[in-house]
């Protein structure tokens, strides 16, 4: 009986020596399965839909800001909400404000909202343009309240922007100081300037070329933004 007992500790001790042996942790996996890409809303003109100038489909600024981003190992899932002839207080020519293309493209759970431009305001009030810009910032802001928002003012391709272009500017600057978001300025930093090639034939709208560099640009501005994931 003693010898017996003893047979059966022993492969007791063997069982759970095989039932508890370390589990090999894959840690590179844990990592890729907690991954969460940051998320990026657009908002913008036709210096972001790209035309005939340059720009179109996989040329526009935006899809080689993300090329770029994931170079550096940044990872983006990005919705863009550009309209030709678009502003925050022009309809575009699919009759949709900054505000309708906030509407559709900002969620919940963006890290973070870029809006770019829009010189297409030349012609509205000031006063309306501010409260119009107000209404649009804060929408943002209640739909993606984790979000940051990064304000890009309209860009010329001179080193003189007539003075309605540069009332925009500041109108901007001044709501995106309201809505503690993130305001540069291309005019003052000379974007375009003496860099003919960058723009198209008519004078306004970038060219395949000036789609290039507007991501150069712009790349720093996003990075600067994003959460660093470790």
């Amino acid at each position: 009986m003693r010898r017996l007992v003893t047979v059966v500790i022993a492969f007791a001790l063997l069982v759970g020596l095989g039932c508890h042996r370390p589990t090999q942790i894959d840690h590179n996996e844990i990592v890729a399965l907690g991954f969460v890409p940051n998320r990026v809303a657009v908002v913008s003109d036709s210096y972001t839909t790209g035309g005939d100038e340059g720009g179109l489909g996989e040329k526009g600024w935006t899809t080689r800001a993300w090329q770029m981003l994931a170079q550096q190992g940044v990872s983006t899932t990005a919705d863009v909400g550009a309209e030709g002839g678009a502003g925050y207080g022009t309809r575009g020519n699919r009759g949709h404000l900054f505000e309708d293309l906030t509407a559709a493209t900002v969620k919940p759970d963006d890290t973070l909202v870029i809006f770019f431009g829009s010189r297409n305001d030349r012609g509205v009030n000031p006063a309306q343009l501010s409260i119009l810009v107000y209404g649009t910032f804060q929408l943002a802001r209640r739909t993606a309240p984790s979000a940051k928002l990064l304000v890009i003012g309209p860009a010329w391709p001179t080193a003189d922007p007539p003075a309605d272009v540069l009332r925009i500017r500041d109108i901007l600057a001044y709501q995106a100081g309201v809505a503690g978001a993130t305001f540069f300025d291309p005019i003052a930093a000379g974007w375009f300037v003496g860099q003919p090639g960058l723009i198209g034939a008519d004078g306004v709208h970038p060219t395949d070329a000036g789609h290039v560099y507007m991501a150069e640009k712009i790349v720093p501005l996003i990075s600067a933004q994003l959460p660093r994931r470790v």
